[in-house]
């Protein structure tokens, strides 16, 4: 199958960069290029992506505003790290991950196909460092655990584990649970709690106070 891409960036010059190394990947489709936040969004309805790489400060709309308004395809934010201001509105607005500009070309289109395959980058140490600095400021991290309505037991501590980065493989494991089992468990959080992924999760595990910030 292949991955169809929209890039986000208002420089012309990152985009030539993406564009040239993704040029030789067969997998990989570049269906369309965007200068402002605003273009992106209408440049998704328009050619209907599986992914948008995005970055964060564009003029006209940013890309958490961008975001936030697309819902048809998965986003992975470009980003620094002195974006650091930026990065938990990101998540918030539905962002499945993040993309460093100075990463490797590998890890590039590897976090692109994990995004495309309707997972969240939360193993690679970027995103996880990313999540747990923001999830660690108190707007987000209330100080004590709160039930959730219509979550079951097992799946709060499915969400607990989710919250700490684990696997499907790794949570089956820590529950002594089937592999199918903890993958059920995880599409029906995000069906009772409304979130795109598993990086929406692992917010939404810090916000409830089941998941504990590093000291």
């Amino acid at each position: 199958m292949t991955i169809r891409i929209v890039l986000a960036d208002d420089q012309p010059l990152i985009r030539a960069g993406l564009r040239v190394l993704m040029a030789d990947t067969p997998d990989m489709e570049i269906v369309g290029e965007a200068g402002t936040g605003a273009e992106a969004v209408a440049l998704v309805e328009e050619t209907r992506p599986d992914v948008v790489v995005m970055d964060i400060r564009m003029p006209d709309m940013d890309g958490i505003e961008a975001t936030r308004r697309i819902e048809t395809a998965h986003v992975l934010m470009l980003t620094t790290f002195d974006d650091d201001e930026y990065v938990y509105g990101s998540l918030r607005a539905g962002a499945s991950g993040f993309l460093v500009k100075d990463m490797a070309l590998e890890e590039i289109l590897a976090a692109i196909r994990v995004v495309a395959n309707g997972e969240a980058l939360i193993a690679p140490s970027v995103t996880k460092k990313l999540i747990e600095e923001f999830a660690a400021r108190p707007e987000p991290a209330p100080r004590a655990a709160r039930p959730v309505d219509g979550v079951t037991e097992r799946e709060r501590e499915v969400l607990t584990l989710v919250g700490r980065g684990l696997s499907n493989q790794e949570i089956a494991a820590e529950l002594v649970i089937s592999v199918a089992t903890a993958k059920a468990h995880v599409a029906r959080l995000l069906a009772k709690l409304g979130a795109r992924d598993r990086v929406q999760l692992v917010i939404i595990a810090y916000e409830l106070g089941l998941v504990r910030p590093p000291a």
